[in-house]
């Protein structure tokens, strides 16, 4: 009888502890994240209304490259430092990251650095969580769980999408497996740190897909092809990343000079352009998309001008960048496919995401936060198919494999051969 009443205590006792401490980071994280959107919209407006600002973007970068070197320690590594951990890195994320991926990042958004949200959002996630594992004495296991729910917090807190973020930061650490012990506090994590948010006046733009069309094959090929050209566009935007960033290494290995030449570069770029349409969030991209008002290859401009950005060590995120690469590129194929226009800018939203950050399962629940249940079966096939054509590597290189894509469907002798030429 002791046994039997031992059980449900111990569950009891699991689930406050996990509800205070979820609470908890719900509080810092749905705090952070409104200050946060409402410091980005302050200095989006500003430089919408002093276009000038851009040529100081040099300027920016060079000096937050200063203090990163002189005081950020291994903060530099940014997602990867808080990916690693979560994975049983031993490597400390110092609260210090806070302020200087917070403001780095407001600061590449006012000077015109193309780059996002959620990078900045899961960098104070993790460095806040980890403070709060450690003030706790949380043991080695619990510290990953802590940092996996700032993860899934930051995420759900600054796109509106607590389920999403939920299984996001469940699904992103490891390929080809999921982190379920920690899906109870991860939940409550992301679920509070949303209701924070929006209580402190934090609102998310919604985008309407239409009509959603009905099933039939020459649908179901137009889909097929489309969400191929999802995966191709994520693995060529994750693998030009990497690329850039190692040239800027290789060529300049001061990260102040090279923030300083990335951010001339950029400038340079807008002025060939005579535009400064890819600089920034760019949210106006997603409007034109949806509305099918973009520009044929507006997919390319602020995928080029992205990892430009990030390459030369812009502070900032990839996700919303890869929303608008994505809902564009949709747009643009529905032309050629003969497809609705807001239905296939929606697919792309979340299917370029999906290849690009290898979280199928977290891309398509957010395709139903986002858009409604509707299209959930075509959320889910174009997710699926984005994620297999997108190579096993993507934008964190901080991400282990567990298993390989397709390995299981290769003949054995193939599996033999690949482990002997270090492929896994």
């Amino acid at each position: 009888m002791k046994k039997e009443l031992m059980g449900p205590l111990k569950i009891g006792a699991y689930m406050l502890k996990w509800l205070l401490l979820s609470a908890l980071i719900g509080l810092f994280m749905g705090a952070l994240s409104t200050f946060f959107l409402a410091s980005l919209n302050a200095v989006t407006n500003f430089r919408s209304e002093h276009l000038w600002i851009v040529l100081l973007l040099p300027f920016s970068g060079a000096f937050f490259a200063f203090l990163y070197k002189r005081y950020g320690g291994n903060s530099i590594y940014g997602n990867n430092l808080v990916i690693n951990k979560a994975n049983g890195g031993e490597d400390n994320i110092p609260l210090r990251l806070v302020p200087l991926t917070l403001f780095s990042t407001i600061a590449s958004h006012l000077f015109g650095a193309s780059v996002g949200r959620e990078g900045t959002a899961v960098q104070m996630g993790g460095a806040v969580t980890n403070e709060i594992g450690r003030i706790f004495r949380l043991n080695k296991v619990e510290r990953e769980i802590v940092i996996i729910c700032g993860i899934s917090a930051g995420f759900s807190s600054v796109f509106g999408t607590p389920l999403a973020g939920t299984i996001f930061g469940l699904e992103v650490l490891v390929i080809g497996r999921i982190r379920s012990e920690a899906l109870f506090p991860s939940f409550f994590s992301a679920f509070f740190a949303n209701m924070v948010a929006i209580k402190l006046g934090i609102s998310h733009a919604h985008y309407s897909m239409g009509t959603i069309p009905e099933w039939s094959v020459i649908l179901f090929l137009k889909l097929f092809i489309a969400a191929v050209c999802f995966g191709i566009i994520g693995w060529l935007f994750s693998r030009s990343l990497v690329y850039v960033k190692k040239i800027y290494t290789n060529w300049i290995n001061d990260p102040i000079l090279r923030n300083f030449v990335g951010g001339c570069v950029i400038v340079a770029a807008a002025g060939l352009l005579r535009s400064q349409r890819y600089l920034g969030i760019s949210l106006h991209l997603l409007e034109d998309a949806f509305a099918g008002t973009n520009y044929l290859f507006d997919f390319l401009g602020k995928l080029l001008f992205t990892v430009l950005s990030l390459g030369a060590g812009f502070q900032g995120g990839e996700v919303t960048p890869l929303f608008e690469i994505g809902a564009t590129l949709g747009s643009s194929l529905a032309l050629l496919l003969h497809v609705s226009i807001p239905f296939l800018a929606g697919l792309g939203f979340i299917g370029v995401f999906s290849g690009a950050t290898n979280t199928p399962i977290a891309c398509f629940i957010m395709g139903i936060e986002l858009f409604g249940g509707e299209a959930a079966l075509f959320f889910f096939m174009v997710c699926l198919i984005s994620f297999m054509c997108s190579g096993n590597s993507g934008i964190y290189s901080a991400q282990k494999v567990e298993v390989e894509k397709g390995i299981l469907f290769l003949p054995v002798w193939m599996n033999r051969k690949g482990r002997q030429d270090g492929l896994d």
